[in-house]
């Protein structure tokens, strides 16, 4: 696990200088002409979003506590908005009553209204993370719930209100499970739910640091487990059939998945980061069934031969070839790791030369997310980072909390096009000053005027949601893919949008980062091109469809079997 000396040498010069660019401690780097001003707004205040995460602390240190949460954007009343909600903790048995998620409605004023009571989504389990999809294809979003106990199932009725269906549905999991995410692995037009599972973590379980001080446990003292596959069968049940498909054929210490078409065979596959051991890659055979090759592939391990503790990851083509690479958050003293896709489902390990590995050695990254920060039709990188043993206490962290000694700043990189990252964290300050213990983190465009925004949150802390200010490089698209057959988004259809000599692809998948759900929609930054020529689908079963272009800075949608695009300027 050990990274050469000169790159823990190098990484701790370059926390000197972010945290100097952060925090104000120190001459923050010259400035650009065209980018002085702050990138990113804190607007959690303004917007009415109040909500701290309640990890449930007793002085237990129960691994769960310093484990969670995830977030998520979604449109659950089908008004067009983007709506938030939030997982939350949990006191262990005999305590206090204990907290519940949350669900914040976006009104027309841009502000937010917890609507949870009247929409029954305040599930009171030990949160971790949430999936979003409309897995009976009734057009409206429904929702999972991964817990450190029984997972749940909530249908979303179409009023406003949610039921929880879990055991109606056969939905049965009960182990300690971190992300989700649903997708449509056998192409019958339903959507299906991967399970990713952490731990067989006894709750009596006591760990010590060095000192023989109680500290939270690390992955490694419990057994992993196996994840689960759930195949929707199309009436409103599902099967679990982890066995039959191959996913059960393999345990693993999992905390992030994002599924995605890595080979271009046209069927999804499944990344699952695992925490201090080989990662999973399970390649989609197209009969049900799944073949594990991440070591084959190049992405089980890095580029050292060393397993790492991964948390979240996000998928994204990150040099404009068309294909999907990966990028994930890794525990401190390991770095941050970028694999780059040939094509075929190989990847090697570029971190090096990307510029995101040194300055991620002294964090523990969790949430993680490609996205076009500025629009010059390259995507960048944020990571949110909090660490999982206590060190020493960063400057600009509360000294009252009692997980000051687990908080650290986050990060932000932009991209050069060419897959090559600068470490760009001292233009964020709202995202990167304040010294927190943060984990969960979605990208979406909440006001529609174009760029996409941040919420992260934090254990035991507030969450906090970010408006992109960040000054534009160029124009944009934003695309949401319907089939009217299914009712629904489609996800796992592959976008591909060409204005001029340049081409940009994205996949409708709204689960990746860490316990997290994005959103749907997919978001092009255009460079200088004022006009898009075409826009090209491929459908989740295969077929292709053009569309005509038109008019950048929009937000389109294209409806299969249609040829034609509509959206507002």
């Amino acid at each position: 696990m050990n990274k050469p000396v000169t790159l823990m040498r190098a990484a701790l010069t370059v926390l000197a200088a972010t945290l100097a660019g952060c925090d104000g401690s120190g001459p923050p780097p010259p400035a650009a002409s065209d980018d002085s001003a702050p990138w990113f707004t804190d607007i959690t205040g303004p917007a009415g979003l109040r909500f701290e995460h309640d990890a449930g602390l007793d002085g237990s240190f129960f691994m769960p506590q310093i484990v969670g949460a995830g977030v998520a954007f979604f449109d659950f009343d089908g008004d067009g908005d983007l709506d938030i909600y939030l997982v939350n903790g949990a006191h262990r048995p005999g305590g206090a009553p204990g907290p519940t998620n949350r669900l914040f409605r976006r009104e027309a004023d841009g502000t937010y209204r917890d609507v949870t009571l009247e929409s029954g989504l305040g599930h009171t389990g030990f949160g971790m993370g949430v999936a979003i999809g409309d897995y009976d294809n009734d057009g409206h979003r429904d929702v999972y719930l991964t817990n450190h106990g029984p997972d749940a199932l909530y249908h979303n009725n179409g009023d406003g209100t949610f039921s929880e269906v879990t055991a109606a549905a056969g939905v049965s999991n009960e182990q300690w499970a971190s992300s989700a995410s649903f997708f449509d692995y056998d192409l019958d037009g339903y959507l299906d739910i991967y399970v990713v599972n952490y731990l067989h973590y006894p709750s009596a379980k006591v760990c010590a640091d060095d000192a023989g001080r109680p500290e939270y446990c690390g992955p490694l003292s419990s057994p992993p487990t196996r994840d689960v596959l759930l195949h929707n069968n199309g009436d409103g049940t599902f099967t679990d059939v982890s066995e039959p498909s191959g996913i059960a054929s393999v345990a693993g210490r999992g905390l992030g998945v994002v599924c995605e078409d890595f080979d271009a065979d046209g069927w999804i596959d499944v990344y699952v980061a695992n925490d201090g051991e080989r990662n999973h890659l399970w390649m989609n055979n197209g009969n049900g069934t799944f073949t594990e090759s991440a070591v084959v592939s190049g992405s089980a391990m890095s580029g050292f031969g060393n397993t790492e503790a991964s948390m979240g990851v996000t998928a994204g083509d990150i040099d404009g070839d068309g294909d999907m690479d990966l990028f994930m958050s890794h525990l401190a003293r390991e770095t941050n790791t970028l694999y780059r896709n040939d094509g075929r489902g190989n990847f090697d390990d570029v971190t090096a030369q990307s510029g995101l590995g040194g300055p991620s050695l002294p964090f523990t990254g969790f949430g993680a997310a490609f996205f076009d920060l500025d629009h010059d039709g390259a995507l960048d990188a944020a990571v949110v980072n909090g660490r999982v043993k206590r060190g020493a206490i960063i400057e600009g962290a509360d000294p009252h909390s009692p997980l000051a000694a687990y908080a650290e700043p986050n990060l932000l990189f932009r991209n050069d096009g060419t897959g090559r990252f600068t470490n760009v964290s001292h233009r964020a300050r709202a995202l990167c000053a304040p010294v927190q213990v943060s984990r969960g983190l979605a990208v979406a465009d909440i006001d529609d005027d174009g760029d996409l925004d941040l919420l992260v949150s934090n254990c035991n802390g507030p969450a906090r949601l970010l408006r992109n200010d960040a000054p534009k490089r160029g124009h944009w698209l934003i695309v949401r893919a319907i089939d009217p057959d299914l009712g629904r988004d489609a996800y796992g259809a592959r976008i591909t949008v060409t204005a001029g000599s340049r081409r940009w692809w994205r996949t409708i998948n709204p689960g990746y980062s860490y316990a997290s759900s994005n959103d749907p929609r997919a978001h092009f930054g255009l460079g200088d091109a004022t006009t898009v020529d075409r826009i090209e689908v491929r459908w989740p079963d295969g077929r292709r469809e053009r569309f005509d272009g038109g008019p950048a800075d929009r937000v389109i949608t294209v409806t299969r079997s249609t040829g034609v695009a509509q959206g507002q300027g």
